[in-house]
């Protein structure tokens, strides 16, 4: 049945590319239509406190995001010119200011001390601008963008939203640039490994199709994250170029078999690819799919999407690629050329004759691989990630330079709370390490005064008809130990006066975002060893396989994920849940092709060491080409990011990439030679029938 269809798509390869270049139009509306999300504090669990409190802000006082501005070098009248034509920008929906408490005509000096450095530090006074809706909504960001437009150099915008808008800027500038280096560096690693000048450039235009139909399709989603949007494609090149390895192969073979006949070639060559690659994706697809177990949904976000490519180049790689191969096929055999690796029988029996020594290499090095993956430093501020250059990021340091503030909390307090209550709560939280202010009614007002004496426009925009809102400038960023510390007190404060409280902002969303990503890592490493042990369980029937080859891939991800911890590096949260998954999805690959093709040598009768000589010198350039194709599709993105976390991804997957090919080519082999008996013996048929009807026994190790 499979050569069948294989005949047909091969017969009838005009029809096939003109239809693949036709739904390229629809997949280029659906990639120019998906939007994009900056924001991955959006990603959290919406049971969580922290989010709860930022639909209540919006609901309760009719705004989500705000902004710091630093002004500098202005007069009491330039600014507050400044400050009303800043309200004027649509979606602006406060703008709070010395004018609010005070008359500009009173001078400065002669405000309390602790008001007037809320406000004012030598030539410089700041600003809250308070938005209408959330912190990524179209309409914030547009608000910002409208709001830089209204100042000068003089001032300084700072708060999450500015930082998003500048890395969709610097994400926007990058990402096309990101795919070049990939293509290329992919390209010239080709050109080396493979034995044609025509063949790479046919594989990237076949995984070129697969990648625009995946990321076109992303439009079902509605919208995915910018990491998402910048890696996939880079991803799908590196984890997807095996297959077309594989029909190429296979295509040869049978041209040999059926020569004269490149459809019936084809045909043959199409459906023995098929039944290959099934099994290598999908060990990848369950890596990618393992992600969506993360309850903090950028997993599901990515997972879904690297899957759904994952599908996309296993059906360009059997009908694409076919159709351009047979078209282009007397250029193929016109340029053929010899390939970097050719010889390496020798290679692979040293390598294979000193097992012990690679084993014991593995023994020596699992222990500190272990430590290291488990002490590796992580970072969880998303702002810090970004280039120091960036108008946001000189915002941010300007105003923790001149004002010590780093990033703002804000307390949701029940308005029924006593306003003795209030004013202990605020004072005792000014006392909390790191905090620089506590802004809320009363210190707002300077007075112990009823609230019914309390100016009402300063009333309207710190009550609602159900909480009392405050203000806490704190000198540390989102994120870091310190800040946590902070956040853990303040919460002890505000439950001791109010239960209900809430404390919300970015850096309680991103104090969260630290316990949920703990869980997360746990869940989706164990539920993706978990769906990858069954896959190889059942390819091969075996209890043992699996063990033996995910120790090994795991050994490889232990040593990756270490090497930051010995140099003294922090690599992002996000890397730190999504590598072990997707190293180990993609690169079992490498372990199973070696694997299958050690069963098959034992069946055909070899000792176990002979068979494994075999598996290794057959295997060994197919999973260099695999893993250098990965390394360079990665690598290039990682040197060029300025963007932390997508250079900490890219640069951790080549790595790994490299690892897990050295560790399957030196390690595995003494694996299966040390372990033979145990793999025999638990095992369905893994020496055949043939074997087993004649009672053979596993030759002992001389």
């Amino acid at each position: 049945m499979l050569v069948k269809i294989g005949k047909w798509i091969a017969e009838k390869r005009a029809l096939i590319l003109i239809l693949a270049v036709a739904l390229l139009l629809p997949a280029g509306w659906g990639y120019f239509n998906t939007k994009t999300n900056y924001d991955l504090l959006t990603y959290l669990p919406k049971t969580l406190d922290t989010v709860k409190g930022q639909d209540i802000i919006i609901d309760q006082y009719g705004m989500g995001a705000f902004s710091m501005i630093i002004v500098e070098n202005k007069d009491m009248k330039q600014v507050q010119q400044l400050e009303k034509d800043i309200e004027k920008v649509p979606h602006v929906k406060e703008v709070l200011w010395y004018d609010d408490v005070a008359d500009i005509s009173l001078p400065v000096e002669m405000l309390p001390t602790k008001l007037r450095e809320k406000f004012f530090k030598g030539d410089a006074t700041m600003m809250l601008a308070l938005l209408d809706d959330s912190t990524s909504a179209d309409s914030t960001t547009e608000a910002i963008d409208n709001v830089r437009k209204v100042c000068d150099e003089d001032c300084y915008v700072s708060g999450m939203t500015a930082i998003l808008n500048d890395l969709r800027d610097l994400t926007d500038q990058e990402l096309p640039i990101y795919v070049s280096i990939a293509v290329v560096l992919s390209l010239i690693a080709m050109l080396l490994l493979t034995d044609s000048f025509v063949v790479p450039f046919l594989f990237l235009i076949d995984i070129a199709f697969a990648i625009i139909y995946n990321m076109g399709t992303n439009m079902i989603f509605g919208q995915i994250s910018y990491i998402t949007k910048a890696v996939a494609a880079v991803l799908q090149l590196g984890v997807t170029m095996d297959y077309s390895i594989f029909l190429l192969g296979s295509y040869r073979e049978n041209k040999l078999r059926y020569p004269g006949d490149k459809s019936r070639a084809m045909g043959h060559a199409i459906a023995n690819t098929f039944k290959s690659i099934i099994g290598s994706s999908i060990t990848t697809i369950a890596g990618f799919i393992a992600l969506c177990f993360m309850s903090f949904t950028l997993g599901f976000d990515m997972g879904l999407v690297m899957a759904k490519g994952v599908i996309f180049g296993v059906l360009t790689c059997i009908t694409v690629l076919p159709a351009l191969v047979l078209i282009f096929d007397k250029a193929i055999e016109k340029t053929t050329h010899r390939p970097l690796l050719t010889k390496i029988d020798k290679v692979s029996g040293f390598i294979t004759k000193h097992y012990k020594a690679w084993v014991l290499v593995f023994v020596l090095l699992l222990v500190p691989a272990i430590w290291g993956n488990t002490h590796v430093g992580v970072y969880y501020d998303m702002a810090g990630s970004l280039p120091d250059t960036l108008p946001s990021k000189i915002a941010q340091e300007r105003v923790r330079e001149t004002f010590g503030s780093s990033t703002m909390h804000l307390i949701l307090i029940d308005k029924d709370t006593p306003a003795k209550d209030q004013k202990a709560m605020i004072d005792a939280i000014n006392e909390v390490d790191g905090v620089n202010y506590c802004l809320g009614m009363e210190s707002l007002t300077g007075t112990s005064l009823p609230t019914s004496m309390i100016p009402s426009d300063v009333r309207k925009k710190l009550e609602s008809d159900k909480y009392t809102l405050a203000f806490i400038g704190t000198k540390y960023y989102p994120g870091c130990v310190e800040v946590n510390k902070q956040i853990d007190e303040i919460e002890k404060i505000l439950n001791k006066y109010d239960k209900t409280g809430m404390l919300i902002g970015e850096a309680p969303l991103t104090h969260d975002l630290v316990g949920v990503t703990n869980i997360d890592f746990r869940n989706v490493n164990s539920a993706s060893l978990i769906i990858i042990f069954v896959i190889i369980l059942l390819v091969f029937r075996s209890l043992s396989l699996p063990l033996i080859l995910e120790l090994v891939i795991e050994f490889a991800i232990f040593v990756n994920m270490a090497i930051p911890y010995f140099t003294g590096t922090e690599v992002s949260f996000v890397t730190s849940i999504i590598l072990g998954t997707v190293q180990l999805g993609s690169t079992v690959d490498y372990a199973i092709l070696m694997t299958s093709r050690y069963q098959r040598e034992r069946q055909l009768g070899h000792d176990r060491k002979e068979a494994v000589r075999i598996a290794h010198s057959a295997c060994m350039g197919s999973i260099i080409t695999s893993g250098v194709s990965f390394f360079a599709a990665t690598f290039g993105v990682a040197m060029y990011s300025n963007i932390d976390i997508i250079q900490s991804i890219c640069m951790m997957l080549a790595r790994g990439a490299l690892i897990s090919t050295a560790v399957v080519i030196f390690i595995l082999p003494g694996m299966f030679v040390i372990f033979d008996p145990l793999i025999v013996h638990t095992s369905l048929g893994f020496l055949g029938k043939k074997k087993k009807a004649e009672g053979h026994t596993p030759k002992t190790i001389g």
